[in-house]
Parts: structure tokens; sequence; C-alpha cells
């Protein structure tokens, strides 16, 4: 009887050792994570074309093709060492709409807005969490804070309303995958204030 506080000890402690997963199967579930995480922001990926965010949110110029985006700007808003074209009243009279050259910016009724910075660097998304993400796209609210002012047009958040949270989470996903690029974007101009 004296051994048998021994022999429990070695009993629990074979039985902690034989529980613990072994290194190979640590590894497999991290390469399934990672091929998760893969398939997540490829998915995201796919999501961002179609839905065509780059056609605002993206710089471009004149290629042979047409518009072509600017290479190293993809996704980062409207150019913050762009100077704000003017825009008079006038301009919008008879009712149009008007976006500027490269589609990052569009004047209307509410003034003018600016695409914004969509990559990961801090001046984007970078610092979003998910949930911001999500109030941003489901509710139009300027940087996924609920107290915010809403996003302007063109911005079709409410196209995003019913929006899958599996599809919401992917383009998050890729978003945050894609290369920063620091482009802090103008703020609106209402329309009391264009020249």
């Amino acid at each position: 009887m004296k051994n048998y506080p021994i022999y429990a000890f070695a009993l629990l402690v074979f039985f902690i050792a034989a529980c613990q997963p072994s290194q190979e199967s640590k590894d497999t579930a991290k390469a399934e994570l990672e091929l998760s995480d893969s398939a997540l922001i490829k998915r995201g990926e796919y999501l961002v074309g179609i839905l065509g965010c780059q056609d605002c949110h993206s710089p471009k110029q004149l290629g042979p093709k047409g518009p072509e985006v600017v290479p190293g700007r993809h996704l980062s808003g409207y150019p913050s060492d762009r100077p704000v074209g003017k825009v008079t009243p006038d301009a919008l009279k008879n009712g149009w709409m008007l976006f500027g050259s490269d589609g990052t910016s569009a004047v209307g009724p509410w003034g003018i807005s600016f695409a914004a910075n969509l990559t990961s660097d801090t001046t984007g998304i970078g610092s979003w969490s998910f949930e911001q993400f999500k109030i941003a796209l489901t509710q139009g609210k300027s940087k996924g804070i609920a107290t915010a002012r809403p996003l302007l047009p063109p911005m079709p958040w409410p196209n995003y309303v019913n929006m899958a949270n599996e599809d919401l989470q992917a383009v998050f996903a890729y978003l945050k995958s894609t290369p920063p690029v620091n482009n802090i974007v103008p703020m609106p101009i209402a329309p009391d204030k264009l020249q």
C-alpha cells in the first residue's frame, strides 16, 4: 500500500502523456487551418472581383485597352497626393452625377465623395475588426462605427445588407491579406463647399 501514491502518480503521468496530440497531428491541424484560410482568401478575392470593388476603390490610368489599375495602388482609394478637382454647383443642375477621371471620386447632390482605402494598411482597413467591416457594409456606416456618418454614394452598401456572413468574412480576409498602401483618403466635401 505504501507504493499506491507512486503508482497512481505514474499512471496519471502516463495518461496525460498519452492524451497529448502528437506533433504530427498539430502540424496537420495547422496545415488544414492554413488551407482553410487560403481558401477563404481566394473566395474573398473572387467576390471582390465580381462585386466590382476595384471599379471605384482602385486608381486607374489610361492604357491600351482603356482604364487600368495603377500598379501598386490596387484598392487604395482616392490618391491623397492628387489635388481635388474643382466642381461647380452648375455641373449638377440638371440632375447629373459625375465621376472623377479614374472613378475614385464622385460628385452629386451629397457633395464630393472619395473611395476609401481598402488595403491592409492602417490608413485603410488594417486596424479594423470584422465587426467594423460588417457594420460598414451592412449598415452603411463610415469606418464601421455605428454612430459615424453614413457612407455616401456611389457606395452601394444597401446591396450588401443581406450578404451572407461567410461571404463577408471571405471579403474581409482577402482585403486584410492585400499589400498595404499608405494612403489617407480626403474627407467628403459638402455640397455647399463646392467651388
